[in-house]
C-alpha cells in the first residue's frame, strides 16, 4: 500500500525539476505541471516543455511521475505583468509572475487528487525562496490546499541540478522566461 502524499509540483524547466524530483520522489507521489505563460517566445516555451518530458522519460525516479501540460497563455502573463516590464529582475514583475503560476498550480492541485502543491522555482540562486514561500502559502490559504514550503537550492540543490542536466544532456536556458529577464 502506498501511503505517500500526492504533490503537484510546478516545474519551470527540466534542469530545475531534476534535483527537486530526485529529492521529492522518495517521499511523495509526484505529478508535475508545466504552466509557464511567462516564457517568451512560444518556441522557447515549447523547447522547455519538451526537455521536461525528456527528463521524465530518462531519469530513473522512485515513483511514476505524471506530466500535466497546460496550454500556452502568454496573454495571461502580459495581463498581470505588461505594466511592470521595466521592473528589475526579482522585483514586482517576478512577484506577479510567481503568483500567477502558483495560483494555477494551487487551483489544479485542489481540483485534482493532491494533498499539497510545490514549485521548483526555489532551486534557482536567482529566486528568493522567502518570497516564493510567502506567495505559495498565500495561494494555499486562498485555495484551501497545503503548500510545501521549500528552498531547494539548499543542500547543493542547484549544484545537483547542474550535474543532472549534464548527465541527461538537458538544455539549460540563460534567462528565466519573460523577455525582460
Amino acid at each position: 500500500m502506498n501511503d505517500k502524499q500526492n504533490v503537484l509540483l510546478h516545474c519551470c524547466c527540466a534542469p530545475c525539476a531534476s534535483s527537486v524530483l530526485e529529492r521529492l520522489t522518495p517521499q511523495y507521489n509526484v505529478s508535475v505541471v508545466f504552466y509557464n505563460p511567462n516564457i517568451e517566445p512560444f518556441e522557447e516555451h515549447d523547447k522547455r516543455k519538451k526537455e521536461l518530458a525528456k527528463l521524465l522519460l530518462n531519469m530513473p525516479l522512485l515513483s511514476n511521475v505524471k506530466l500535466i501540460e497546460c496550454e500556452y497563455d502568454n496573454a495571461a502573463f502580459n495581463h498581470v505583468a505588461l505594466s511592470l516590464r521595466e521592473e528589475p529582475e526579482g522585483g514586482k514583475r517576478c512577484r506577479v509572475c510567481f503568483k500567477l503560476r502558483l495560483s494555477e498550480t494551487a487551483r489544479l492541485a485542489k481540483t485534482g487528487e493532491y494533498d499539497l502543491f510545490a514549485t521548483t522555482l526555489s532551486v534557482s540562486p536567482h529566486k528568493d525562496a522567502k518570497v516564493l514561500n510567502e506567495i505559495g502559502n498565500n495561494r494555499a490559504e486562498e485555495y484551501g490546499i497545503e503548500f510545501l514550503s521549500s528552498d531547494f537550492k539548499k543542500k547543493d540543490g542547484y549544484k545537483r541540478s547542474i550535474e543532472l542536466s549534464n548527465e541527461y544532456g538537458l538544455y539549460r536556458q540563460n534567462y528565466c522566461g519573460c523577455q525582460n529577464s
